[in-house]
């Protein structure tokens, strides 16, 4: 057993908070000045938060260890990326692993029967509240979306299976470049070399 102790939660006092933005959208930006912990009457410092839900982020994978990916253009970097099936927690009460369920569904058609959280993750703890939850799904089979019609570059989305070791590959490569598909898959990798799945 590791030493190393776990990164620990709790805040540090906050003395005053201003909305920067906060919108009709799922997110907000805000101004929280803190203060140090026992440094009453020291000075504050400000610190921006963009607010945001979080996200779930799905690796699935099948029984010939292929992943299910979808190449989707994305306005913020410029560009048309290999992603995993990810979306929002933007329904309030929805559990993570329900959230999953319902986009890997919507974005790859696909259900599993064996569900498993790999993590959750802060992708960059210093400006935002958003958290990654990452699951495995395995026991693939094809779904129905329903009445879901996807929309706006969505609509262009691209599905496609890719070997888990050729994905690796291309991760260490600089081949695929988004940190979600990246974490999970190489997590992926770690824990299968680890017997761990």
């Amino acid at each position: 057993m590791s030493d190393l102790p776990p990164d620990a939660s709790g805040s540090w006092p906050v003395e005053g908070t201003a909305d920067l933005y906060r919108g009709d959208w799922i997110v907000a930006l805000r101004k929280d000045a803190i203060r140090q912990p026992g440094s009453s009457g020291g000075p504050t410092f400000d610190r921006w938060v963009f607010e945001h839900p979080g996200a779930v982020i799905v690796l699935a994978v099948d029984d010939q260890e292929r992943v299910a990916c979808v190449r989707q253009y994305r306005h913020p970097a410029g560009g048309t990326y290999l992603e995993l099936p990810a979306g929002l927690r933007d329904t309030d009460g929805e559990e993570p692993v329900e959230t999953a369920k319902r986009e890997l569904l919507e974005e790859a058609e696909l259900v599993a029967t064996d569900w498993r959280q790999l993590f959750a993750l802060w992708p960059s703890a210093g400006i935002t509240s958003e958290r990654h939850v990452f699951f495995l799904a395995r026991g693939l089979g094809a779904g129905d979306r329903g009445d879901f019609e996807p929309e706006h570059e969505e609509a262009a989305m691209q599905m496609l299976w890719v070997p888990v070791d050729e994905l690796v590959e291309a991760v260490l490569d600089g081949r695929v470049t988004e940190e979600p598909i990246a974490v999970a898959v190489l997590a992926y990798d770690a824990l299968r070399r680890r017997n761990r799945l």
